[in-house]
């Protein structure tokens, strides 16, 4: 999956266009954008400038998370002033998070144009934020229902999990796991062909 968002990122920004900034946000957009960086530069990108966001701050919900929110650093190592950046995130749905990450860009720069790239796009939208580069389109989650995904790095695997926010909730928890053997993954009618995603899906 992020190796389809890699190709789809090269398309639009080949190396020959010239330098880009990829930025994550904290914290599975974080390490998402490290991979990308490294599948960008076996192709050819080495031109690639790094940041990651914590976006805290900037919530419109920071009345709500307390009186001592944990803050972690935020840095962009080149310049992003008239460059295109790639901000990164896992899972797109309010838009809010987005929009935190853009207000938290503007402190740094005005860069010449911002593309967002999701691992998943979960529907839901309260704000009119849509991605630019899209590796799963999953529209059918409740609102009763999170989709988190679960990334080697910091979880042990890779993982896209679907299941209640409250316990109180029984349908089954949906997992979908990245396959290395895409031809071999089911077929799912929610998902469309799940072996052109490269996920296997089963149900925990």
């Amino acid at each position: 999956m992020i190796e389809s968002l890699a190709g789809a990122v090269g398309a639009v920004y080949p190396p020959s266009a010239g330098a880009i900034t990829i930025v994550g946000i904290r914290t599975r957009g974080e390490v998402l954008a490290e991979r990308l960086v490294k599948l960008l530069r076996a192709r050819g990108h080495n031109q690639i400038g790094r940041g990651v966001l914590d976006i805290t701050l900037y919530r419109d919900d920071l009345s709500e998370i307390g009186p001592r929110p944990m803050v972690r650093p935020t840095h962009i190592d080149s310049d992003i002033n008239g460059k295109p950046l790639i901000l990164v995130d896992d899972v797109l749905f309010t838009g809010r998070t987005v929009r935190a990450g853009l207000d938290a860009l503007a402190d740094f720069g005005r860069p010449g144009a911002i593309r967002l790239a999701v691992l998943v796009d979960r529907g839901g939208r309260e704000l009119p934020i849509q991605p630019d580069f899209v590796s799963l389109v999953q529209k059918d989650v409740p609102s009763t229902h999170r989709v988190k995904v679960k990334l080697i790095e910091r979880d042990g695997s890779d993982e896209i999990v679907i299941d209640p926010r409250s316990p109180s909730l029984t349908p089954p928890r949906r997992s979908l796991r990245y396959s290395k053997e895409p031809d071999r993954a089911p077929k799912n009618p929610a998902l469309g062909n799940t072996s052109e995603t490269g996920l296997m899906i089963s149900t925990q």
